[in-house]
């Protein structure tokens, strides 16, 4: 049998859950901004520690609702170079320009240094990206520096459902987090993102936003160029009974975790990103650096093939500032962007991951690790 690069997880109780919410919706004809998106919003909120939650259509449209609220309109927002295309690219359509920096190669993440070379006097927000759904230890740090400097720290929370650092959650160590439930994510919505906030007056510029910049649901009184950002009834059913089991799913995974981590101390040249200390990842993704010179392409094949164990695809296999669409804003070389993205793989983390499963996993990629390191 082969292991899957992902796999979606819902039991028989979480089916029969979504149908009877399904039904319920369906019966009453609330299939927009009703109750579960309410439900959904409250659970998510107490889950992370946090005052406020608004559901939106996308972990994009979260992160760009946050930025479109601070005002980044001509103005720079520094964002790691290691992290997906929807960070920047909520940059540019929120108005501002992304400015890319180097991350620290233990975190993948921010570092002060980094961010410090980064900055700019017409920084307006940064943007810190807890990649695989680790947050970086540095992270009281990196607020400290924006506290400094007078700009808001952003999160891209949209691996880290349920990380934390010192007993404090993802999502609430700047003005704002922005979570995402793409299919593949620890907990799911089917499509959906979350805004996370403590300020009152955020939450309720990201209701305006999400609902085409209208003053209020009932009227057609519009105070701001929003979109179409609502999340429907349907997916917040489906988010709400998935969030159910994310404390029960991040025990799963970080299982796995610990037998990589122990599997691959043991493999000359591979380096995997480890759990910082004082952090709790969800373990979104297993991240490991491939030693120098070893052939990506011929390392994921040879799994696949002789092993029947696919790999999760890279985060990420061209940095920011590389990326076609966003040549614009090339300012140089970011070197440690660079040689992570290139060398890294993501072993696969599965939610109800069987322990002959792990042992596939390892087997697999010592055995050609070590035949292609030579």
């Amino acid at each position: 049998m082969g292991v899957p690069a992902a796999r979606i997880v819902f039991d028989e109780n979480d089916r029969a859950a979504v149908a009877d919410a399904v039904a319920e919706m369906l019966t009453t004809g609330a299939l927009t901004l009703g109750p579960w998106t309410e439900r959904f919003e409250q659970a998510f909120a107490a889950e992370h520690g946090a005052s406020h939650a608004v559901a939106v259509s996308s972990g994009t449209a979260a992160l760009e609702m946050i930025l479109r609220t601070v005002d980044v309109r001509g103005r720079d927002v520094v964002v790691p170079a290691v992290t997906f295309y929807a960070t920047a690219g909520a940059v540019v359509h929120a108005g501002g320009r992304p400015v890319f920096a180097d991350v620290d190669p233990a975190t993948l993440a921010l570092s002060p240094e980094t961010l410090a070379a980064a900055l700019t006097p017409e920084t307006a927000a940064v943007v810190l990206v807890h990649i695989g759904g680790l947050v970086t230890p540095e992270v009281d740090a990196l607020r400290a520096l924006c506290d400094q400097h007078g700009v808001p720290l952003v999160e891209d929370a949209a691996h880290a459902h349920g990380s934390s650092h010192d007993g404090r959650a993802a999502g609430t160590f700047g003005l704002a987090g922005a979570f995402s439930f793409y299919p593949t994510k620890v907990t799911t919505s089917g499509e959906g993102g979350m805004v996370l906030t403590e300020s009152p007056e955020l939450r309720d510029e990201a209701r305006i936003y999400r609902d085409q910049g209208k003053g209020s649901f009932s009227t057609n009184h519009h105070v701001r160029l929003g979109y179409s950002w609502r999340m429907s009834e349907l997916h917040a059913a489906v988010g709400a009974v998935h969030l159910r089991r994310l404390k029960e799913f991040i025990e799963a995974r970080r299982a796995v975790a610990r037998r990589y981590d122990s599997a691959l101390a043991g493999l000359d040249g591979m380096e995997p990103v480890l759990e910082p200390p004082g952090s709790r990842g969800n373990y979104y993704k297993y991240v490991a650096l491939l030693a120098p010179g070893v052939d990506r392409a011929a390392f994921k094949r040879a799994v696949a093939e002789e092993y029947g164990v696919r790999l999760s695809g890279e985060v990420y296999d061209l940095p920011l500032h590389l990326q076609p669409v966003l040549a614009p804003y090339r300012r140089g070389p970011l070197p440690v962007a660079e040689d992570v993205c290139a060398r890294q793989v993501c072993l696969p983390v599965h939610s109800d991951m069987t322990e002959d499963e792990t042992e596939q996993v390892i087997e697999a990629v010592s055995a050609v690790h070590r035949r292609l390191a030579g």
